[in-house]
């Protein structure tokens, strides 16, 4: 650098001094004001089949709660700026791409950002993929969303937590909503995606519909891939194949495309569509969406959430910055955040105001729970790594009125009811007829 303004040099030796006086005299006052920051890293579909109506809305939630947090505008117990006064930075990765390059993103996340903590993840196979790397790593990861059980029902994990039901809870709730409704169910048909989420949402749902609807008899059983964004053989097998009901855990732009397609060909007036994750497409679809759809939204979410103070701060201020209400991913997203946010804070709360470890934030989110805006979440499940919660099932309508899809009967069921208990496998619960079931 050049000496700016014509100033002579001090000699070298007097300058080295008073460089090491200046910073001397200046270490607290440094101290004091240069503030850790939390660094966070935030997975989410960005492109791809997946991200219109599901990653990109996630991540809007993510950016409009973290915003509020920094601000310290978020009503209480989240009221404090940041994560504890720490300024939240958040560095967000598109989760396209497949679950081998999402392992190298993590790591990357880890090793190159240094962040401190990762809240991502919507596919299964992703979730699979990324939760063993980040167990040896030792390193802090939550899981927003994904489906599948077998991440805490088949491992152990320390670092590792989901701050969502998993799919369990849609399919049981299904199953229990059309009998509360005395839906008659003597045929169904099926399509699912051919992969962790779509064959275990399969399984359950046919599995309590075995408890529920004992003489009721599948006929056909789809497994198209995913992101396969054409249906026409599925449609054509499933107008073949009479039935009561259509079952699905379509979701994203798959859900969309088959909507569409199914719906120009007629299948949805002959057989009720009963989809387990449907209300994200609903403002995107509206009136292609099919009327007396019989829908869950994985959890009390967008329509179908509680009335709460909480609830309605969260849906105002998500509103207001995207103009159109939050729906299933952002309100996922949204309840890993305040997870977060409280479990970071109990555990500066207890080592003295320092940036908490992943040990310390992991201690402190084990077994927890906290209010959120589609209900209480609770770490009941996989050694309290895994959250219940409650959910609810309605029937959508088209309101010409409003000009939007709207969600009529609807019925909302306790975590206990839908969910397993901590000692058994969900496949065992449901077989054995889901003993212990608070409903």
């Amino acid at each position: 650098m050049h000496a700016s303004g014509g100033r002579r040099r001090l000699p070298t030796r007097l300058a080295g001094l008073a460089a090491a006086v200046l910073a001397l005299a200046g270490a607290p006052a440094l101290a004091q004001t240069a503030a850790p920051t939390f660094k966070l890293g935030v997975v989410s579909f960005l492109s791809g089949q997946a991200a219109e109506s599901f990653g990109v809305p996630a991540v809007n939630g993510a950016k409009v709660l973290i915003e509020a947090f920094n601000n310290g505008k978020a009503p209480a117990p989240f009221d404090k700026a940041g994560f504890g006064g720490m300024k939240i930075e958040a560095v967000y990765v598109d989760e396209n791409g497949g679950a081998t390059k999402q392992v190298q993103e993590l790591r990357n996340l880890y090793e190159r950002e240094k962040v401190d903590a990762v809240v991502g993840y919507v596919g299964s196979g992703d979730c699979l993929a990324v939760a063993p790397v980040a167990e040896e790593m030792k390193k802090f990861l939550i899981l927003y969303d994904c489906g599948t059980p077998r991440i805490f029902e088949d491992g152990k994990y320390s670092y590792v937590f989901r701050t969502a039901a998993h799919a369990t809870m849609d399919n049981v709730a299904l199953a229990r909503y059309l009998k509360a409704r005395n839906v008659k169910v003597e045929r169904y048909n099926m399509i699912n995606q051919d992969y962790a989420w779509g064959q275990d949402s399969r399984k359950d749902f046919i599995q309590s519909m075995e408890q529920l609807y004992k003489g009721a008899q599948m006929q056909a059983d789809l497994l198209p891939k995913f992101g396969a964004g054409q249906y026409g053989t599925e449609i054509s097998a499933l107008a073949a194949r009479p039935a009561d009901i259509l079952h699905s855990s379509l979701w994203g732009g798959d859900l969309q495309a088959f909507v569409l397609q199914a719906g120009a060909r007629g299948v949805f007036q002959k057989q009720t569509p009963v989809f387990s994750a449907a209300d994200h497409v609903l403002p995107g679809l509206g009136e292609k969406f099919p009327n007396g759809a019989i829908v869950g939204a994985r959890g009390a979410y967008g329509l179908m959430s509680p009335k709460s103070a909480l609830n309605d701060w969260w849906w105002d201020i998500y509103s207001k910055a995207q103009n159109v209400y939050p729906v299933q991913a952002p309100y996922r997203m949204a309840q890993a955040l305040l997870g977060l946010k409280l479990a970071a804070e109990k555990a500066m709360a207890a080592n003295g105001g320092q940036k908490p470890t992943p040990e310390q934030l992991a201690a402190a989110l084990r077994g927890s729970n906290w209010p959120a805006p589609g209900g209480p979440i609770t770490m009941a499940l996989g050694n309290g790594q895994q959250a219940i919660q409650e959910t609810a099932i309605g029937r959508t309508r088209w309101d010409a009125g409003k000009k939007m899809v709207v969600i009529e009967d609807i019925q909302r069921f306790p975590a206990e009811c839908v969910n397993p208990p901590a000692t058994m496998k969900s496949e065992d619960w449901i077989k054995a007829g889901f003993p212990g079931a608070k409903c």
